[in-house]
C-alpha cells in the first residue's frame, strides 16, 4: 500500500450527510459508514482531525430566516454539532479508535474545551479529534469552524466529504451540462461564488495557504484522498 500524502488533515463532513435518506436525524448505517471511513484512514498512521455541521438536527440560518434571533439561532445549531460528535464518538470508539470530542462551548460532562497544543497533542498520540460547537461564536458557519480549526492545528489540507464527485460551475442534479472542475484557486472560488464553503471560510484558507479538496464520501473515498489520488476536486 502506497504511503500517505499527508500527515495531518482534517475531515469536514455537513449534519445532512449524517441524516442520509431522511435528511433529518441521525441515520445510524450512515454514521456506522463514516466512522469506519475515518478509521481507516486513522489506521495508516494520519493524525485526523474532525468537524461535523449540525443541520440534520437545527440550522442556525433557518431559524434565523424563520424569524428567530441570529445569535440564539446560531447557538442552536452549535448545540447540534455537539450531538453529532458524541455520536461519531460512540461508533468509532465501537471500532475500537481513541477518540477526544473537543468543544468551543464547554461541556465538562460530555467533552474537554478546546485547547489548541491539547488537540495537536491528541492528534500525535495517535487519537481522532472530533471538533464540536463551531467556534463558539453565533454568525459563523462550521466551514469557517473547519478553516479556522485546520489553520490552528497545522492541518495539510481539509478533506470535505460530500454528497457530489466534486465541485462543478452549476448544480449538476438541475443541469446536465454542469461541468465539475479538477482544480481551482481559493480566488476563482470566490470570484466565481462556487457554493465551495462560504466566503470567509475560503478567504481564510487563501490566507493561510490551505487546500481544499472536495469528494464524494463513498467507501474508500476518504483513503484514496489521503493517499494522494487525485478524486474530486483540488482548491489551492
Amino acid at each position: 500500500m502506497s504511503s500517505p500524502k499527508y500527515e495531518r488533515v482534517l475531515i469536514k463532513v455537513s449534519g445532512e450527510m449524517l441524516g442520509g435518506e431522511a435528511g433529518g436525524g441521525v441515520d445510524l448505517a450512515m454514521l456506522a459508514a463514516f466512522a469506519e471511513e475515518i478509521h481507516k484512514v486513522s489506521e495508516l498512521g494520519v493524525e485526523t482531525a474532525v468537524i461535523i455541521g449540525g443541520g440534520n438536527i437545527f440550522r442556525g440560518l433557518a431559524g434565523a430566516a424563520e424569524g428567530m434571533e441570529r445569535a440564539s439561532a446560531d447557538y442552536m445549531g452549535m448545540l447540534a454539532t455537539v450531538i453529532n460528535a458524541l455520536a461519531l464518538q460512540d461508533a468509532m470508539e465501537r471500532r475500537g479508535c481513541h477518540t477526544r470530542v473537543m468543544s468551543a462551548i464547554r461541556m465538562h460532562q460530555v467533552s474537554e474545551p478546546y485547547i489548541r497544543r491539547r488537540a495537536t497533542r491528541h492528534m500525535e498520540k495517535g487519537r481522532v479529534v472530533i471538533f464540536a460547537a463551531g467556534t463558539g461564536n453565533p454568525y459563523f458557519s462550521t466551514d469557517t469552524a473547519a478553516a479556522l480549526r485546520a489553520a490552528e492545528i497545522g492541518a495539510d489540507v481539509i478533506l470535505k466529504a460530500t454528497k457530489v464527485d466534486g465541485v462543478y460551475d452549476k448544480d449538476p442534479a438541475v443541469h446536465d451540462d454542469a461541468k465539475r472542475f479538477s482544480t481551482l484557486t481559493h480566488l476563482d472560488v470566490l470570484q466565481r461564488g462556487l457554493k465551495v464553503m462560504d466566503s470567509t471560510a475560503i478567504s481564510l484558507c487563501m490566507d493561510n495557504d490551505l487546500p481544499i479538496i472536495v469528494f464524494k464520501m463513498e467507501p474508500g473515498s476518504v483513503v484514496r484522498v489521503v493517499n494522494g489520488e487525485a478524486i474530486g476536486t483540488a482548491v489551492g
